[in-house]
């Protein structure tokens, strides 16, 4: 029997549930909650709620310090934006290409147009040439003669590539890639995840060129009837989508205290205990007990795994994904020299060239940064990936700014002095795997299984969605509507 809307909503007004976790997956996954008339309670351990989108102020302008952007695939992200009045803010970058540093005998070159994931659909490109040299175009050309029935399945996409069109493609080309876009090898990529139908056009055409090439056209004619940017931002910084959130969230009822970091959750029958210590002065904090009718953990893979030690045993059975420590140096320099954007938007390397993996040239991919930083340029410089610890890690603030200088003037082919930088800003993210990693989607769904066989227990985030908010989204909301639905119609 279906019970009434009334008998629903007093239900759902008697209902507290606690996020923990204030990033975009636990706001979206509170706000879905709060929706429907629950009491929502979010705690984040930080002084700020956000995650990956933060926002730091260098000098007098505010600029994004985490996440830039978000892929506009799926129209998730968009969505959301629209839904909360922040439609006539997003932008699209400016349609400058990026350069690749670090190439042996070359220095830098502009990346290669017409790949997919660095893979050429033609090796004799010159921009392609300039990168792998003469002895790697006869080399990517083979793939082209090599017979048919040579062409097997392969998930590695760093094996798939090497097999086909040699090492220096998978070294040059494909790697840089992996690394600044996923933080990871290409021998640990999936094919099939990060590339869907490689494989199969491989398999059709006869070749991993040609495999790209038809591609290429498919998405060409999509992207023909839905034009659009591959990624988009919102003029002021991403930041301002979560300032969106949490005022919606707080217009419908929900609370959101951060430096509340939780200690310890617990779940006896129906009655969850989380446990969180609370400032209460600058130097002194307690703790705060709060009972809930069902929990959100909206952490990263590692604090989950601990606070749901006891109360989600099968958890701790399930195997863990390595999560490598980013960060990103924020610069705001006054430095005539880059007004021309020598390098584009950006810069890729080499893995092994350079301690930094990635630079964006963030005044010059965003009209709104440039206008903020009138005269002067704002650059961020990444450090750190799978199996390599960010080379800032052990700096203090200005040794890392330092760093960070230097790796900016060989990155972007311009001296770049002390006296040029106007002020600098550091962030820390712990990098969540992507869902495009072999394994990935087997231990995500061995993880979200042993979650969703407790009662009144739901985890949202990178860790079990993929990075990116066109994932994170549309991710909390199912499993908020997940919980909602065992909450009210138990």
């Amino acid at each position: 029997m279906t019970e009434e809307p009334p008998a629903l909503a007093a239900r759902a007004a008697e209902t507290h549930v606690v996020v923990i976790g204030g990033g975009v997956g636990g706001l979206i996954a509170a706000r879905e909650c709060a929706k429907v008339g629950m009491r929502v309670t979010v705690l984040e351990a930080a002084d700020a709620v956000g995650g990956a989108i933060r926002r730091a102020t260098l000098g007098d302008i505010t600029v994004d310090a985490g996440a830039e952007s978000f892929a506009t695939r799926g129209g998730h992200v968009r969505a959301l934006v629209e839904e909360l009045g922040l439609g006539d803010r997003v932008v699209a970058p400016a349609a400058g290409g990026a350069w690749l540093a670090g190439i042996p005998g070359t220095g830098a070159s502009p990346l290669p147009v017409g790949g997919i994931l660095g893979i050429p659909a033609n090796p004799f490109q010159d921009d392609v040439r300039r990168i792998i040299g003469w002895s790697g175009v006869w080399r990517a050309y083979l793939d082209r003669v090599r017979p048919p029935l040579t062409i097997g399945h392969n998930h590695s996409l760093g094996k798939l590539v090497t097999s086909r069109m040699g090492a220096k493609v998978r070294d040059r080309l494909v790697a840089p890639v992996t690394t600044g876009v996923y933080s990871a090898s290409p021998e640990d990529v999936d094919v099939d995840i990060a590339a869907p139908g490689l494989n199969a056009a491989l398999t059709s055409t006869g070749s991993l060129s040609g495999a790209v090439q038809a591609l290429r056209e498919e998405g060409a004619a999509r992207a023909a009837k839905a034009p659009g940017s591959a990624v988009e931002g919102l003029d002021g910084g991403m930041s301002v989508l979560v300032d969106a959130l949490v005022a919606d969230l707080e217009a419908l009822g929900g609370e959101v205290r951060t430096s509340a970091p939780v200690t310890r959750v617990t779940r006896e029958g129906a009655v969850w205990t989380i446990t969180a210590e609370v400032d209460v002065d600058a130097d002194e904090s307690e703790p705060l007990s709060i009972a809930a009718d069902a929990v959100i953990v909206a952490t990263s893979e590692s604090v989950a795994r601990e606070l749901l030690v006891d109360a989600a045993p099968r958890l701790a059975r399930t195997s863990a994904a390595d999560a490598p420590e980013i960060e990103i140096v924020t610069l705001l320099l006054e430095a005539p020299a880059l007004d021309a954007a020598p390098r584009g938007t950006g810069v890729l390397t080499v893995p092994g060239s350079h301690v930094a993996k990635a630079l964006t040239h963030s005044s010059a991919k965003w009209s709104w940064v440039r206008r903020a930083a009138g005269s002067r340029h704002v650059v961020r410089v990444s450090f750190g990936a799978q199996g390599e610890p960010a080379a800032t890690a052990a700096l203090d603030d200005d040794d890392a700014a330092r760093l960070a200088l230097h790796e900016a003037s060989a990155l972007l082919g311009v001296p770049l002095a002390a006296g040029d930088l106007v002020a600098s800003h550091r962030a820390r993210f712990t990098q969540s795997q992507p869902a495009s990693i072999i394994g990935a989607g087997e231990r995500r769904a061995a993880a979200r299984a042993a979650v969703q066989a407790v009662p009144g227990l739901a985890v949202v985030g990178a860790w079990l969605a993929g990075t990116g908010l066109a994932q994170v989204i549309p991710d909390a909301k199912d499993e908020a509507d997940r919980l909602r639905h065992s909450l009210l119609w138990r």
